[in-house]
C-alpha cells in the first residue's frame, strides 16, 4: 500500500526533475545560438550566406527559364553546381545554361573557400578564448572555484565524482595563462577574483563558490586575500553559498563578519587529525573514506522527512538503518546549530536537517 501510494510522488518528483533540466538545456542553448550570431556578424557570415542565397535563386531562375527545368530540378542543379560536386543527373544543354553553370562553378569554389575557413576560424577562436580563459559563461546552479593548486584539484575530482555534482558545471577563475586541466567539465576564466571575472562566472546565478587560499603568497596575504575575495563575492550576491579556506584561525572572525557561510582553517583540521590518529590509531582510514566520494560510504546532508517530525531521533536512527541501511549522526536545527550525536528522546522538529553515513544518498518518499 506504501509503494502505490507514493509512486505518483516519485513520478511527479522525476517529472519535476525533468523539466527542470530541459529548461535549463533550453536557456544554454539559447546563449549558445546568440553568442553564434554575435560572431557571424563579425566575421560578415551574413554576407556570404546573402551572396549564396543571391546566386542560388538566379542560377535556378536561370535553369527554368533556359533549360526549361521544373523549379525542383533547377533548385537541385543550382545546389549541385554551386557545390561543385557535379552528380551530372541533369547538366545544362542550352549556350544560356551553360553560361550560367560556369559562373556558379567559379562563384562556388570562392564563397565555399571563404565560408568554409570563416567557420574554421571562429571554431578555432571559440576555443582558443575557453582554453585562455577569455570566455563569459550564462549557467545557473554552477560552482565557482577561486584559485588553482592541489587543493582545488582534489576538490574537482571529487566533485565530478560525486553523484550529486557531476553534472554541475564548475567555473574555476585562477590568474593562469591557459586552463590548468584539459576537462571538459572544467570552465576557466582567467584573472583574479573580482567583480568583472565573477560577472563573467556568472555568479549572481551560481548556487556555491569555493575561495582557496592562493599558495604563490605568505599567510597573512593569504588569508587577506582570500576574506577580501569573500567580501567581493557576498557584496555581488549575497544569496550564495560561500565556503573560504584559511590558514589562520585567527582571521575566521573576519570572514564571519563578511557573511562566510562555511569557514575551514586548514592547518587546524589537519593537525587535529594527526592528533586524533595518534590517540586512535587508524581513525584516519575512516575519515579519509567518509570525505572520499570515490570508495565506501560518504557523508550526506538531507532535509528531515516530513513523516518523522515530532518522532524521537531514537526511532529515526532505529528505522533509517532498517530501512535505508543509514547512520544518522547529527541534526542540524533551522538556525544552524549542530547537535551531534542528539539525545535518545530528542524530538524532530520541522526544518531539521540530517548528517548521516550512507554508501548512496537516501531518496525519501
Amino acid at each position: 500500500m506504501g509503494i502505490n501510494s507514493s509512486a505518483p510522488q516519485v513520478l511527479l518528483f522525476c517529472l519535476m526533475i525533468y523539466a527542470r533540466k530541459q529548461e535549463e538545456g533550453k536557456t544554454i542553448l539559447i546563449y549558445h545560438f546568440k553568442e553564434l550570431l554575435k560572431l557571424a556578424r563579425r566575421e560578415n557570415l551574413h554576407r556570404i550566406f546573402f551572396w549564396v542565397f543571391l546566386i542560388t535563386l538566379l542560377s535556378t531562375l536561370g535553369g527554368y527559364l533556359f533549360e526549361d527545368l521544373s523549379v525542383r530540378d533547377s533548385l537541385w542543379w543550382s545546389i549541385v553546381t554551386l557545390t561543385t560536386v557535379g552528380y551530372g543527373d541533369i547538366s545544362p544543354s542550352t549556350m544560356g545554361g551553360r553560361v550560367i553553370a560556369v559562373v556558379v562553378m567559379f562563384f562556388g569554389i570562392g564563397l565555399l573557400g571563404m565560408l568554409s575557413a570563416t567557420l574554421a576560424s571562429i571554431m578555432i577562436e571559440k576555443k582558443l578564448k575557453k582554453e585562455r580563459g577569455l570566455s563569459s559563461y550564462k549557467l545557473k546552479n554552477h560552482i565557482i572555484l577561486c584559485e588553482w593548486n592541489h587543493r582545488t584539484r582534489v576538490i574537482f575530482r571529487e566533485l565530478c565524482d560525486d553523484v550529486n555534482t557531476s553534472d554541475t558545471p564548475i567555473v574555476l577563475i585562477a590568474p593562469l595563462e591557459q586552463k590548468p586541466l584539459d576537462d571538459e567539465r572544467l570552465l576557466f576564466i582567467r584573472g583574479e577574483v573580482n567583480e568583472e571575472s565573477l560577472s563573467s562566472a556568472n555568479l549572481t546565478e551560481a548556487s556555491t563558490v569555493i575561495i582557496v587560499g592562493d599558495d604563490q603568497m605568505l599567510e597573512s596575504a593569504r588569508d587577506a586575500k582570500s576574506v577580501l575575495s569573500v567580501l567581493t563575492v557576498e557584496s555581488l550576491n549575497p544569496d550564495v553559498y560561500t565556503i573560504v579556506e584559511l590558514e589562520s584561525e585567527k582571521n575566521v572572525q573576519h570572514c564571519q563578519r563578511a557573511n562566510a557561510n562555511e569557514i575551514i582553517v586548514g592547518g587546524m583540521i589537519s593537525s587535529t587529525l594527526i592528533s586524533r590518529a595518534a590517540l586512535n590509531h587508524g581513525i584516519t582510514h575512516v575519515v579519509s573514506e567518509l570525505l572520499s566520494s570515490q570508495f565506501g560510504n560518504e557523508l550526506y546532508k538531507v532535509d528531515l522527512p516530513q513523516s518523522y517530525q515530532g518522532k524521537s531521533f531514537l526511532t529515526l536512527l532505529t528505522e533509517m538503518k532498517e530501512q535505508h541501511q543509514a547512520l544518522v549522526i547529527a541534526v542540524q536545527k533551522q538556525d544552524g546549530n549542530l547537535l551531534s550525536n542528539p539525545a535518545a528522546d530528542y524530538q524532530l522538529q520541522s526544518g531539521d536537517a540530517l548528517i548521516m553515513i550512507s554508501e548512496n544518498s537516501p531518496v525519501f518518499a
